[in-house]
């Protein structure tokens, strides 16, 4: 009876560590999903209208907040730790999309991506129609990138990923 029990403790102990531990991925609710915010901090709603404007209409290297909803239909090559996907959006009336590049150190993303998960990033928009620097121009003409939390609180609002109704970029792996 005692190693039963010791072994049924054991058991419950592990189901809430994961449970509430576990910082890859949480379930999709209103309590645990981050508020998209602009620059200063502001309540973002889905601006996908704007990120359609500024994807066609400004220059290189501009700099917004953006928060769409889509699918992802296309995927890229993972690069030094960053993974990189389209998701296709729409505005209502005009569909378009966007690169999303997600770095792997704010969380594990599942392994295999599939086309057609539902998607919604918040983050930071950068319109790359041309090189800038070591960074190639974007396959879609932009990206969201900085799509996970900000641990030091400076420089970016946090920023999220959520697919298929998981939160994704908050748990950031420690390098020990």
């Amino acid at each position: 009876m005692g190693y039963s029990m010791t072994l049924n403790t054991w058991r419950t102990t592990l189901f809430f560590l994961i449970l509430f531990v576990s910082p890859v991925a949480y379930p999709d609710s209103a309590n645990k999903i981050p508020v998209c915010e602009d620059k200063q901090g502001k309540s973002l709603p889905i601006n996908a209208s704007q990120v359609i404007h500024w994807k066609h209409s400004t220059a290189n290297q501009f700099e917004a907040r953006a928060h769409i909803k889509g699918k992802i239909s296309k995927l890229y090559q993972t690069k030094n730790g960053h993974r990189h996907f389209e998701v296709t959006f729409s505005d209502g009336t005009d569909e378009d999309s966007i690169e999303i590049v997600y770095n792997e150190g704010f969380g594990e993303m599942p392994s295999e991506l599939e086309l057609d998960m539902n998607a919604e990033a918040c983050g930071d928009y950068i319109t790359a129609t041309a090189a800038s620097g070591p960074y190639p121009p974007s396959p879609d003409g932009a990206i969201i990138h900085w799509v996970h939390e900000n641990p030091s609180g400076k420089g970016h609002p946090d920023g999220f990923v959520i697919l298929n109704g998981l939160l994704y970029g908050f748990g950031r792996k420690e390098n020990h």
